[in-house]
């Protein structure tokens, strides 16, 4: 993930001054508390870093001094929230989609983010990297070979077959329709559904920022509606949801790259799996990002970025032709083409038979994009100055979500193939089918290819930058937001952040594991999803102030 502090400060607003409807005497900061703690000098929000981080470090001790008791109430959250809520969680995001296509048609299209006069502060093709950059985390190398096979063979989407029959004898007939299908189903939660979530909160800051000169943070956007009160109590409710719903998208990442990271080290080196493993894999990989946080953009997470995205593409390339590239290639194109024929009956929340699949999968992806959007919605803006709404929205849509369908395509399909041709031996069967092993799933697909030892150490190495970088970034998102705004606040706040979102990994790993990570996700994502579709009106309303301003009908 790449660092939001990356492109120009956002509260340098346009020249495209407010609106009389958002005039407000508001400066950004006027509420902090400004001082020295020893060597460490601080300038927060004093109501909401404070609530934030007194509930985080509450959170951390209960959930330490009484394990089974938060594991059981985690798991109370994954049932309700997935087995109650999953008709909420799919009409939710695909109203999102139906917002966003609305928003390409209609005359909205063709304002400015920034005003008529603004123009990109990036040329197309940094831009598609940025975009590129905040879709890419540990998920790509976490389920990259887990979802394709997993929904081909078990979770089956749409109650497709399974082409290993109840006998455990595998029907060729039964494989075309399954890779095609699993596929598909992975693209669902990779695609446009998740990007449409990041585009309402991208949208939503970008034009509270440079259209009507408003402060950078969520709560700008309900000043349609609350006025100058959301810079009172109604405003910090909404942004310290926002940290904990954006803590817990993290936590959830860091726990799945610790988990991987230790089975990598386990299939390559023999190292133990094991919670502590994993605890102390957070711990070194935090204290790294507390030294990348410290270094600064350039000297820390920049060269750290620029290093994951070399080793990404080299890792997808060797991937892509040491494997059945003929079949990697045919495998993306055929999901693809089942994505687009099956995508209403694939995002349906009405009428299904594939619980499996709809509620134990779909349903924590919807939440877990939500849960990230304050994060990913941050940077996005940050780089999408100047683009009419039009080719901001469209572009965000398809552009990330291609280059995700081409990396999962290619992934999954290797994977796919080897598992029918050879089943009887093959490690991906054995890890995803036979003894589910998530975390194994990628270096079973990589212990048939060539170069096994040296792939697999480089596919650890990506996973721990990915879990360096999204920490560092995302510390920065939620000491923005709980300084009130400034993007300027003394490094040791992001260091202090950083410290709370391994702390509340660790936590939700020795609290329940997957179940427990999932379960923060949801939890968060409940309340901040009703957030997400109240900020669609303001943005309407918002946009329909500039259409005035701009002389249209």
């Amino acid at each position: 993930m790449s660092d939001p502090s990356d492109p120009s400060d956002p509260s340098e607003t346009s020249s495209h001054a407010a609106t009389s409807e958002m005039e407000t005497d508001y400066v950004v900061g006027q509420d902090n508390i400004e001082g020295q703690l020893g060597p460490f000098g601080f300038d927060i929000h004093n109501r909401v870093f404070v609530v934030s981080a007194l509930a985080a470090v509450v959170f951390i001790i209960l959930t330490l001094l009484f394990p089974e008791r938060a594991g059981s109430t985690f798991q109370s959250i994954v049932g309700f929230s997935t087995g109650r809520l999953d008709w909420y969680f799919m009409i939710v995001v695909d109203f999102f989609i139906l917002f966003c296509v609305a928003l390409i048609f209609l005359p909205y299209g063709k304002i400015r983010l920034g005003g008529p006069d603004a123009r990109p502060d990036y040329g197309y093709l940094s831009w598609f990297s940025m975009l590129f950059a905040a879709g890419i985390g540990i998920g790509l190398l976490f389920f990259g070979v887990l979802e394709p096979v997993y929904h081909a063979n078990v979770s089956l989407p749409l109650g497709i077959s399974s082409p290993f029959g109840s006998d455990g004898v595998l029907n060729p007939e039964a494989i075309p329709e399954a890779t095609a299908l699993g596929l598909a189903g992975t693209y669902l939660h990779w695609g446009i559904h998740g990007w449409a979530v990041y585009v309402v909160m991208a949208l939503a800051l970008s034009i509270f920022t440079y259209n009507k000169g408003l402060p950078f943070s969520i709560r700008s956007a309900f000043f349609p509606i609350l006025g100058d009160r959301v810079w009172g109590w109604w405003g910090h409710a909404i942004d310290i949801l926002a940290v904990f719903s954006t803590l817990f998208g993290l936590a959830t990442s860091l726990g799945l790259g610790a988990q991987q990271a230790n089975a990598g080290m386990n299939f390559v080196f023999g190292l133990e799996v094991s919670a502590a493993t994993q605890v102390i894999i957070i711990i070194l990989v935090t204290a790294v990002a507390l030294v990348s946080v410290w270094r600064g953009l350039d000297g820390g997470v920049k060269k750290l970025s620029e290093l994951n995205m070399i080793l990404a593409v080299l890792f997808f390339f060797f991937v892509l032709f040491a494997g059945p590239t003929l079949v990697a290639l045919s495998g993306f194109w055929t999901g693809l083409t089942t994505y687009v024929t099956d995508f209403v009956a694939l995002s349906a929340p009405f009428g299904r038979d594939d619980d499996a699949y709809r509620q134990a999968w779909t349903i924590f992806y919807w939440a877990w994009w939500i849960s990230w959007a304050p994060f990913v919605g941050m940077f996005i803006a940050r780089v999408s100055r100047g683009r009419t709404i039009r080719e901001f929205v469209t572009c965000v849509l398809i552009i990330p979500s291609l280059f995700i369908f081409i990396w999962m395509g290619v992934v999954g399909s290797t994977a796919l193939d080897q598992l029918y041709a050879n089943p009887g031996a093959s490690l991906v069967k054995e890890y995803v089918i036979d003894n589910y092993s998530p975390e194994l799933s990628l270096f079973g697909m990589l212990n048939e290819l060539p170069l096994t030892g040296l792939m697999s150490t480089i596919a650890i190495v990506l996973a721990l930058i990915f879990f360096v970088t999204s920490s560092d970034s995302g510390s920065l998102v939620i000491d923005t937001i709980t300084a009130g705004g400034k993007v300027d606040a003394p490094r040791t706040q992001r260091m202090f952040w950083a410290t709370v979102e391994g702390l509340v990994a660790i936590v939700l790993l020795l609290g329940g594991g997957l179940s427990a990570l999932q379960a923060g996700v949801t939890a968060t994502a409940i309340p901040f999803s009703i957030v997400m579709l109240v900020m669609c009106y303001t943005i309407i309303k918002a946009l329909n102030g500039e259409l005035r301003r701009e002389g249209s009908p």
